[in-house]
């Protein structure tokens, strides 16, 4: 038992130390000028509750005081004046404890000037001097010290008023007073200060902000640049010249007005000067060469002047840039270019939106010394295509410019594509829509969708690249109404145009009814009879035909056509019977202007009647029905023999005169042999086809 108990009793021993509070370390102090001075330690926080007791050494370790925290106000304590009064020298050590006992930092030492923090100063003044340019005077005060102005080092910034990017400066001062050079004249700046004692680790803070003007000065350089436009019918060229501050002018720079002077290269004489207060002006120049400049001025004098050659129109430009991209680097759009020709190191890049109008909205900026160029997205409209062309500039002379379209940022189409729907057929369109406005693209046409749905049914939908403008849309339902929209879209969505509704065809590229119904207006009342027997024929009654009668007599009497012509071939005479194609009334309709011809011409001849009788029905039909495929087995159409049988003038009117004279018809068992079926019998009105005679006899009627 005791052996046990001696084997738990360091266990014990070592698990009770684990709850002691853990050693003060990482001791930092820091004296805040006619404050207190503050001391802080690591853990900055223990599980258990714990006490601490921060003892000090002061007036160079003659005295001492204590300072009393806990682990609920934190591991920090200050001691408060009049004890702490720099120069001084003391020590701090930190005790903590909690139930379980005692945890002791070490001993640490401390200068009062090396960690002393000064509030900081504060600015009087910021003013220029009378008589110098580019230049401010500072002025400050500094609070009641212990330390004299000699003991102390600054610490200087400042920034234009429409900058963020401040400029640091360090410098000494025994007087309170600082001129701050390299400034831009007629600027406004803005400054700040803070001081440090010397020796000491701590900076002050920042002081409030004080803004200044720096002084004004003549009109600083300016930038030149040109828009060359194609030469008009009387041979002027109209140049549109701009200009603005150069890069680094004073950001209020005084400028009462612009002085432009230009002339031909070959003759100084001719200079001409306009006065203007714009920073455009639009010259008209003949062809040949000439040079530009331009100055500003204010009340003080002019500025350096801008200049710029005008190549002539025959003349070509120069060629070195090989290759330009763009790409996006965090809200930057970084345009690069390689050139082929090392010695330009100088560009000018254009920059304006695409528009379909013509604008003005052109920009422009210098490269020197850098292939590449940088503006921040912001500065460029969103879902605007822009157009950005680099030019080489080399001596006084442009080269030629390569350019680019790019966006800041793709957004979706404003409209959608306007549509039409042409060659509209029994089971197919023809789907056509113009191209999106460049204003109203919002970004680069990936690709078209079309969208297409039957009345009541499913939708489908086919995509096509941006380069296509029409789509044909097939195996479409006859006779059945349709609705299609199309979708442009880009990288950043899609928008749907217009919608529209379309009904496919009942005949394939046909002339409607309603076509039919309105020629009719312009027949004769003949010519409506017979287009109405064309559509509407009247089917004769069997019973009352004289078929009958002819089947009746066994047909004893039926001519036979050897008697007439000999020559004749019986076999080819006889109508041949073939099977009808599913599209015989397209057939049809494709005809009807070559039945309104033979209408017209019929109308000439009124009275005379079909040489085969005066039946109203004029329609032949097949006699006999052949064999057909399974899938036209129920439609069938007479074929006229090709070749016609060869009847003289004479043989004809004799074989004219003998069936008047017998009191007998033609009637249409004599086109059959003996035991044809009755054709009225076997055929519907849609399979006959309707028949023209060459030659109508004159004055013959003939009787049923």
């Amino acid at each position: 038992m005791w052996i046990l108990a001696l084997w738990i009793l360091p266990l014990l021993y070592k698990f009770s130390l684990t709850a002691l509070p853990a050693k003060p370390e990482n001791i930092s102090c820091i004296l805040y000028y006619k404050k207190n001075l503050t001391c802080t330690w690591s853990p900055k926080k223990e599980i258990n509750y714990t006490t601490y007791v921060v003892n000090r050494t002061y007036s160079f370790g003659k005295k001492r005081d204590i300072c009393k925290a806990n682990s609920s106000t934190g591991a920090s304590c200050s001691f408060f004046r009049p004890t702490i009064t720099p120069p001084d020298y003391f020590t701090i050590k930190v005790e903590a404890e909690n139930k379980d006992g005692v945890a002791i930092s070490d001993i640490t030492r401390w200068t009062l000037n090396d960690i002393v923090k000064m509030e900081p100063p504060k600015i009087l003044s910021v003013k220029p001097i009378l008589g110098i340019k580019k230049m401010m005077q500072i002025k400050w005060e500094w609070h009641d010290s212990l330390f004299s102005s000699s003991d102390f080092k600054y610490m200087l910034r400042y920034r234009t008023i429409n900058s963020t990017h401040w400029v640091e400066v360090d410098f000494q001062s025994d007087d309170l007073v600082y001129n701050l050079t390299g400034l831009q004249a007629f600027t406004e700046y803005i400054i700040a200060m803070r001081c440090m004692v010397k020796g000491s680790y701590f900076w002050s803070d920042w002081s409030q902000e004080k803004m200044g003007l720096t002084e004004e000065e003549v009109p600083g350089g300016l930038d030149l640049w040109r828009v060359l436009r194609p030469a008009e019918v009387d041979g002027r060229r109209p140049v549109q010249l701009l200009w603005k501050k150069a890069r680094g002018a004073p950001v209020l720079e005084k400028t009462f007005g612009y002085i432009l002077s230009y002339f031909p290269e070959n003759n100084t004489n001719l200079t001409q000067i306009i006065n203007t207060t714009t920073q455009q002006c639009e010259l008209y120049l003949g062809g040949e060469t000439y040079w530009v400049s331009v100055t500003s001025y204010n009340s003080l004098g002019n500025s350096p002047a801008a200049t710029l050659r005008i190549p002539a129109v025959n003349e070509t430009p120069f060629q070195c840039i090989e290759a330009m991209q763009t790409h996006f680097a965090q809200d930057l759009l970084v345009v690069k270019w390689q050139s082929s020709n090392p010695v330009v190191d100088t560009w000018m890049v254009e920059w304006f939106p695409d528009l379909d109008s013509e604008s003005s909205d052109i920009s422009w900026e210098s490269v020197s010394e850098a292939r590449n160029w940088t503006i921040p997205q912001d500065k460029l409209k969103p879902c605007n295509l822009y157009n950005i062309s680099v030019y080489p500039l080399f001596q006084d002379r442009v080269g030629e410019p390569y350019s680019i379209q790019e966006y800041a940022k793709e957004c979706a189409p404003e409209k959608g594509p306007v549509i039409k729907a042409e060659n509209i057929g029994v089971n197919s369109v023809t789907i056509t829509w113009e191209e999106i406005s460049k204003s109203d693209r919002g970004g680069f046409i990936s690709n078209y969708t079309i969208f297409y749905q039957a009345e009541g049914g499913k939708e489908f939908s086919k995509t096509v690249s941006s380069s296509v403008q029409q789509y044909d849309l097939e195996s479409l339902t006859r006779k059945t109404s349709y609705t299609v929209r199309v979708m442009a879209s880009t990288r950043a969505g899609g928008k749907n145009g217009t919608e529209i509704n379309f009904r496919t065809s009942s005949l394939s590229e046909y002339p409607s009814y309603s076509h039919v119904a309105s020629s009719l207006v312009t027949l004769s009342d003949v010519s409506v009879l017979k287009l109405t027997h064309l559509c509407w024929p009247i089917v004769p009654n069997p019973a009352e035909s004289s078929i009958a009668k002819w089947h009746g007599n066994d047909c004893k009497n039926k001519p036979n056509l050897k008697e007439f012509d000999d020559s004749v071939n019986t076999e080819e005479s006889i109508l041949k019977s073939y099977c009808v194609p599913s599209d015989l009334i397209d057939k049809l309709m494709v005809n009807f202007e070559n039945f309104l011809e033979e209408v017209s011409i019929e109308e000439a001849k009124k009275g005379q009647e079909n040489i085969w009788g005066g039946e109203k029905n004029e329609y032949v039909a097949s006699p006999n029905r052949p064999d057909c495929p399974p899938e036209k087995s129920s439609q069938f159409l007479t074929e006229i023999p090709s070749r016609t049988p060869q009847i003289s003038e004479d043989n004809s009117s004799k074989v004219e005169e003998q069936l008047l004279s017998s009191g007998e018809s033609l009637g249409p068992d004599y086109f059959y042999e003996e035991g044809a079926l009755n054709p009225y019998l076997k055929n519907s009105v849609t399979t006959r086809e309707f028949l023209v005679h060459e030659k109508l006899p004159d004055e013959t009627k003939t009787k049923v």
